[in-house]
């Protein structure tokens, strides 16, 4: 091990303490409002309760996602030559935040009409192009500020942690802004709400203390950084089956704006009813972050990826099932638990795949998959409910994500099995 990389991990577990409280905080905030604001019920509902079309909310979904598909190479190009990428990252993280803003702005003085509507699409869209740029560079960061050996206890307690606030602050929205009308329109006063929440999260991030990278990248622009991608995933061909099944997994992202409206087919849903299913969504995807943490820290991020896959298929066949608002509350129970816990593998499984240098590429590809789907998805889950319905959004959701366990447990081994993870665990005696 050289010189520089022994004084940069030495850096690293200097600041532990210090930066893994600051993950703590900015994930405590920062996904709490961005919860708020992408939950399953609320943005969904609000963008039908002004359009009354299915085809709507799905074209608002895909604009957002269709930021998040080119940006990622945005963002790698933008960090992977620098050997600090924290002021970037904030930059990027404050542009995305304003556009929540800019939507609770158009909900309170542009109202349910086309001119409202429109803009909050745009305003969804632009926050779209700056997340998929944050997520590389706080992914990247959090890769270098936090051992590999520790990451799944700092990403369990962050969800965990913003989980919990979330689920009060849910079923507060649904019983007292939504149903209130507060300031005379609730949604876009939670949505409010949710954007002052974020920008504490990001005045935590930016105590981070960031060590200077050991190897960065050449200086690429964008299409050199697309020129890149095939030999990285011809020369690395465990993270190419990984590709592929992050993008047939988040297939499932088809269905989500759709849950609460095909609920809403079999039963009346108050605002305060949106409170309690979201309520339970984040309630059992909080109470299970840390047990996906601890699970990855014990025996890798593979063996959750398959264990929240597993859960998330079955939950749409319970969903097809379901005709009662038990049935309701059970599927948002298992979603909970799969949806944060299969991203929280994903995010992290992606950085012990390969190179050090190589993080930011990686999660700009990885990344642009998965978003690629959100794009298409739910702009295609609107035509089929429009044309056919809601179940076979859902049976579509089955069969990819079937096909992708089947790749998953048949061909991506364990990283740290094979001993191809940065396991970052410092010699400091030498």
């Amino acid at each position: 091990m050289s010189e520089a990389a022994v004084d940069q991990r030495r850096f690293v577990e200097r600041n532990l303490n210090r930066n893994v409280a600051v993950q703590l905080a900015h994930g405590t905030f920062g996904q709490t409002g961005f919860r708020l604001f992408n939950a399953p019920t609320f943005l969904p509902a609000y963008l039908y309760a002004i359009s009354g079309s299915e085809l709507f909310v799905g074209l608002a979904r895909s604009l957002q996602a269709l930021g998040q598909v080119i940006t990622p190479v945005v963002g790698a190009s933008l960090i992977g030559h620098r050997k600090k990428v924290l002021g970037i990252s904030l930059v990027a993280g404050a542009l995305m935040r304003v556009q929540i803003l800019f939507v609770a702005l158009s909900g309170l003085f542009l109202g349910h009409s086309h001119v409202g509507a429109v803009a909050i699409v745009f305003f969804m869209a632009m926050m779209g192009i700056f997340q998929g740029m944050q997520g590389v560079m706080l992914n990247s960061l959090r890769a270098k500020v936090i051992p590999v050996r520790r990451r799944g206890f700092v990403t369990g307690w962050r969800n965990f942690l913003a989980g919990g606030t979330t689920a009060a602050l849910s079923y507060f929205a649904g019983g007292y802004f939504i149903d209130n009308n507060v300031f005379g329109d609730g949604y876009a006063t939670l949505f409010l709400v949710a954007f002052l929440i974020t920008c504490i999260g990001l005045g935590a991030l930016a105590l981070t203390r960031e060590p200077a990278a050991e190897s960065v990248r050449g200086r690429e622009n964008v299409a050199e950084s697309f020129r890149a991608l095939p030999a990285l995933l011809r020369e690395n061909p465990a993270f190419a089956r990984f590709f592929l099944v992050g993008a047939l997994g988040s297939f499932g992202r088809m269905a989500m704006p759709f849950y609460i409206i095909y609920a809403g087919t079999r039963m009346d849903l108050s605002g305060a009813m949106l409170g309690v299913l979201t309520t339970i969504w984040m309630l059992t995807g909080t109470a299970s972050q840390l047990v996906w943490g601890r699970t990855a820290d014990r025996f890798g991020y593979r063996v959750v990826m398959i264990a929240t896959l597993s859960i998330w298929t079955v939950a749409h066949v319970e969903l097809l099932m379901a005709s009662e608002i038990l049935g309701i509350m059970t599927f948002f129970m298992m979603i909970g638990t799969a949806v944060g816990g299969f991203n929280q593998a994903r995010q992290n499984l992606v950085l012990e795949l390969g190179a050090e240098r190589d993080i930011p590429l990686r999660v700009a590809v990885s990344n642009m998959a998965v978003n690629a789907i959100g794009t298409v998805g739910p702009l295609l889950g609107g035509l089929i409910a429009s044309v056919f319905n809601h179940a076979m959004i859902v049976e579509l959701c089955i069969v990819m994500q079937a096909l992708a366990l089947v790749i998953l447990i048949g061909w991506i081994p364990e990283p740290r099995r094979q001993g191809t993870a940065d396991t970052q665990r410092p010699d400091l005696k030498r």
